[in-house]
């Protein structure tokens, strides 16, 4: 049988055993070494500063080892979690007929975009779950009306767009993941507010849904879908001026196109490696 302690236990019991050996020997060397009463007393006051400045050193040293060692329990937990994730997403992106390697190539252009748009660290984490899982509330929604290669009519169009609210129920159920909701449930919204499920406008759309909209229409019109060719990328571009200010966020969509070489290096990267911390 394996003994376990805990982190807390093995550092306060370090600092503990520490402290008993420092204080039991230093008081048998001064006493072996300085006889005068006087001197004694003095060396002990030292003893004493040294034993705190020593400790506090000591604790920081051990407090700073097992927070790293948290913090790389933590990155590989949630590297875990993401190949997870990249299993099912492989699976959505078969059963919609998407093109290779969609959803990690508007992961990675989001993530880049979301960058040099000002957003950082938990933002873009969350940018990049939510980019990976857009699409997530599609699950729900039968075949017919995902790979159907004409247009859908009203009925399955109202269908169609309940996904964005099932992705954004779906995540919440899950802790880390819920954070990460925005893009899934607001992709659709539109910066004039004609979008849905909730018709956001302007600013009120969360950032991370903005970024990955300006990636999601490029990606859309630049690869076959099984309603569609690729369109040429001077149409595309075209088509992405047009819409800055009624469907996209104007600046974003500005950012994208002034970027728009170093993100298509992002969006042909090898996949699998995390694209944003």
């Amino acid at each position: 049988m394996t003994l376990t302690t805990s982190p807390q236990f093995r550092t306060a019991s370090i600092y503990v055993v520490i402290a008993v050996v420092w204080i039991w020997f230093s008081d048998r060397a001064l006493e072996w070494m300085v006889h005068d009463p006087q001197r004694l007393t003095w060396l002990q006051s030292l003893k004493g500063w040294l034993f705190v400045l020593g400790s506090g050193v000591l604790l920081y040293a051990m407090v700073g080892h097992a927070v790293r060692r948290l913090a790389v329990a933590n990155a590989e937990l949630v590297a875990g979690n993401e190949q997870s994730l990249r299993v099912l997403v492989e699976a959505m992106d078969a059963r919609h007929k998407e093109t290779s390697d969609h959803s990690d190539r508007v992961t990675r252009m989001s993530v880049g975009l979301g960058r040099l748009a000002g957003m950082k660290d938990e933002a873009l984490r969350n940018l990049r779950f939510g980019a990976l899982l857009h699409d997530i509330g599609k699950l729900a929604l039968p075949d017919a009306i995902l790979i159907k290669p004409g247009k859908l009519d009203e009925a399955e169009t109202t269908l169609m767009r309940t996904h964005p609210k099932i992705g954004h129920d779906m995540l919440q159920k899950v802790g880390f993941l819920r954070a990460a909701s925005d893009v899934p449930y607001s992709h659709h919204e539109r910066w004039d507010g004609a979008g849905y499920p909730q018709g956001l406008r302007g600013e009120a759309i969360p950032l991370a849904a903005r970024v990955f909209s300006v990636v999601d229409v490029w990606d859309a019109l630049s690869h076959p879908r099984v309603y569609k060719p690729a369109w040429p990328q001077d149409e595309v571009i075209a088509y992405l001026r047009q819409v800055a200010g009624s469907q996209l966020d104007p600046h974003l969509v500005a950012l994208f196109l002034d970027h728009l070489d170093e993100l298509k290096l992002l969006a042909h990267a090898e996949s699998g490696a995390p694209s944003g911390s």
